[in-house]
């Protein structure tokens, strides 16, 4: 059976709470030597697990969806402890759940092909696993992430580690746990906690890592993609950052565009790679938007984010509140502040990482808010004249990970759709709004690859053509 070990140089790192900014748990370290030994226990563990059948492996996926949507509670507290996501607005547990349902499912569809094209040979592919997996995920949905990168490598046959970040470790510890009651075999299923440059590094350099999923920012990727190529050229797949767009043209439904951009950059408190943090009004109605994205805005409910009434917590940590207010300062400067010009206040104080639902106009577009991702409750909102001129500031970034575009024309839709520069487009919609059956991922600097329900799969398993030469009557 797996089981919980404390780091073997016995080393532990703080983790403090956003909102009390009070010590809420110590966290154990995986070493350099914690992190080998568990990539050993999951090279030992690979042949046996590789040879089960899709339908063996999925028992204990399934076991392991059952245990999640059991400790939905006790996961949204953790989370509200250790990285302020307010309980009302969590669903991840269950999310994470439906990843392992679903790829318990579907280990069979690892299918390779055949051929008779070649006269006199009988020709194949074999779709196979790759061995040990990394999964490194990031802090601000960690139970989603835990589940899109693990189960897909699981059904495939490989054996996986999951580091999880040090701004979020509770509840990949929890779910740690849980490996252990789903019965999972040793060495099959690791769990690591810790900081990048100790067992992130290790994992991306580590010759016996075969492949190694990774979301998190722009840079790390980039760390993680050199790593690689400097040892053993795994598989890597970067879900990186963003800086979305989403541009209301006059003919939009107003109410709607407005519902759901400000819910795309105020949920989680703006703390998502795919937030639309660039807003492109069309001048008819920018008037009227502003000041309707302004009051939904700022109808916020802050607080202690283990109250269920909260829906805005604080950021993740000091150095992600900090950064947020670097940022804004920058706004000031390059923009007209419309909104979030007070510290936020809870409960009578300003005790705690929290950043109030902020608003700038008529920013340049060359400025660095405009261009780099922020992560907090930020938004820029531009107007714009004609389609040829918001279709270049929305594609003026480095990252391309989702853009949107309200209106109801159909064709102006369909050109905009062919036109952005962006993994997603959503038309008449905007982020987190997706589909499992879609691939996600994005284009330029928002990372490489895709993952979804259709395609994870894919990212691992290795392809092997087989050559059959048959001999003539």
């Amino acid at each position: 059976m797996p089981q919980f070990v404390e780091s073997s140089d016995g080393k532990t790192f703080p983790l403090y709470s956003p909102t009390s900014q009070e010590v809420v748990a110590e966290v154990c370290e995986a070493s350099e030597k914690d992190t080998d030994d568990a990539v050993a226990a999951a090279k030992a563990a690979f042949p046996a697990w590789s040879a089960l059948s899709p339908t063996d492996r999925g028992k204990y996926m399934k076991k392991l969806a059952a245990l999640l949507k059991e400790s939905h509670k006790e996961m949204a507290w953790l989370e509200a402890m250790s990285m302020g996501r307010p309980v009302s607005t969590y669903f991840d547990a269950f999310a994470a759940a439906e990843q392992y349902e679903h790829y318990s499912e579907v280990g069979y569809d690892a299918q390779g092909t055949s051929s008779l094209n070649t006269p006199g040979f009988v020709n194949m592919t074999f779709r196979q696993p790759y061995g040990v997996v990394a999964a490194i995920i990031p802090w601000n949905v960690p139970a989603l992430f835990f589940a899109k990168k693990s189960a897909p490598a699981l059904a495939a046959g490989n054996t996986v580690i999951v580091k999880s970040s040090e701004k979020a470790p509770l509840t990949s510890a929890y779910i740690s746990r849980l490996i252990e009651k789903a019965g999972f075999p040793p060495g099959v299923f690791n769990v690591l906690s810790g900081h990048g440059n100790i067992s992130g590094a290790i994992l991306s350099s580590h010759m016996d890592v075969r492949a190694l999923s990774f979301t998190g920012s722009c840079r790390t990727g980039k760390l993680i993609q050199a790593a690689a190529a400097k040892s053993n050229l795994k598989s890597v797949i970067l879900e990186l950052g963003g800086k979305s767009p989403a541009i209301v043209f006059d003919d939009a439904d107003l109410d709607a565009a407005v519902e759901e951009t400000q819910n795309s950059v105020q949920w989680n408190s703006g703390q998502v790679c795919m937030a639309n943090s660039r807003l492109y009004v069309h001048s008819k109605v920018a008037d009227k938007f502003v000041e309707a994205f302004k009051a939904r805005f700022a109808k916020i409910k802050p607080g202690d984010p283990t109250d269920p009434n909260t829906n805005h917590g604080p950021q993740a940590d000091k150095v992600q509140f900090e950064n947020v207010q670097k940022y804004i300062e920058l706004g000031r400067q390059a923009g007209e502040l419309v909104l979030g010009d007070q510290a936020l206040e809870v409960n009578g104080n300003a005790k705690g990482f929290f950043v109030p639902p902020t608003v700038f106009l008529k920013t340049a577009e060359g400025e660095r808010v405009m261009k780099e991702e922020i992560f907090g409750p930020v938004v820029h909102i531009n107007t714009f004249e004609t389609e040829e001129e918001v279709i270049k500031k929305a594609n003026d970034t480095e990252f391309g990970l989702y853009a949107s575009v309200y209106t109801k024309n159909i064709d102006r839709a369909m050109r905009f759709a062919k036109a952005l520069d962006s993994g997603t487009v959503g038309i008449n919609c905007t982020s987190p709004t997706g589909a499992r059956d879609m691939p996600f991922g994005g284009y330029k600097q928002s990372g490489t690859g895709r993952e979804g329900h259709r395609v994870s799969l894919d990212n691992f398993l290795e392809t092997k053509t087989v050559l059959i030469k048959i001999a003539a009557a």
